[in-house]
């Protein structure tokens, strides 16, 4: 079994199966191994990390709730290399911020960092079918939303703009990160009804935002395409507060 890592004296002893996940990530790795690879039988990973059948397996199963292997039945069947979705990354990574009391400042101090310069780096680069989809997508906020429901669907809506051009980014670092930001923001949108009251100012500040930024992509300005993300963040920022504070309000009266 590979050398276990030194740890500070503060973090918590691990035990002895996520020591053995960790190890068996650790050869993976070493191993080059890809998505869909198979791993060794249970009777080789006992001989291989020097541990109790029990303790295998339940490494096995820490693997498995984390999504980094799959196990099949049957015949052909085993333990295999699984590739976690960007979804489920998102997921298990919205856990540990759930009881974080994130802020809109905290969201969108990372979003006025980052998306001006992925703006910037797509322009001109987007395939004519991805420039459509972003179109498709502004549409379905054309007009402003008759009912709260539909005022939902169109924060919801808008922020899939952003998700779209995070899943286009050449560093798919940038990219998951933001896609994870718009992820956030989402959630912290539905649960706590930042939609409500409505705010026109906000939709169209945002359409007008968004349908400016497609034109500066398919030209292919950067210097635009940036300026049009970083004014999009601040103005976007400024009303989502406002909500954000109406919100506040709202629960403190009731």
């Amino acid at each position: 079994m590979p050398p276990a890592t030194t740890r500070s004296k503060t973090e918590p002893k691990l035990s002895r199966p996520v020591q053995v996940a960790e190890a068996i990530k650790d050869w993976v790795v070493e191993q080059g191994l890809q998505a869909g690879d198979r791993l060794p039988g249970e009777a080789e990973l006992i001989a291989r990390f020097g541990m109790a059948k029990g303790t295998i397996r339940e490494a096995m199963r820490i693997l498995e709730a984390q999504g980094l292997i799959k196990t099949r039945t049957g015949p052909g069947g085993g333990s295999f290399v699984h590739e976690v979705s960007r979804q489920r990354a998102k997921a298990l990574l919205g856990n540990y911020f759930y009881f974080k009391g994130l802020t809109i400042d905290n969201l969108y101090q990372i979003r006025l960092t980052l998306e001006p310069e992925l703006a910037a780096s797509l322009a001109g680069q987007l395939p004519e079918e991805v420039l459509q989809l972003l179109e498709r997508n502004i549409a379905e906020y054309s007009e402003p939303a008759a009912t709260l429901d539909e005022e939902r669907e169109q924060h919801v809506a808008a922020l899939r703009f952003h998700a779209i051009l995070a899943e286009q980014a050449a560093n798919p670092l940038l990219g998951f990160i933001i896609d994870f930001m718009v992820n956030l923001l989402t959630d912290l949108t539905v649960y706590r009804r930042l939609y409500s009251p409505p705010n026109i100012e906000l939709w169209k500040q945002g359409r007008d935002h968004q349908q400016r930024l497609v034109v500066a992509l398919r030209e292919g300005d950067a210097d635009q395409a940036r300026a049009i993300m970083s004014d999009h963040m601040e103005t976007a920022w400024s009303l989502m507060r406002q909500q954000e504070v109406e919100m506040k309000s709202r629960f403190i009266s009731e």
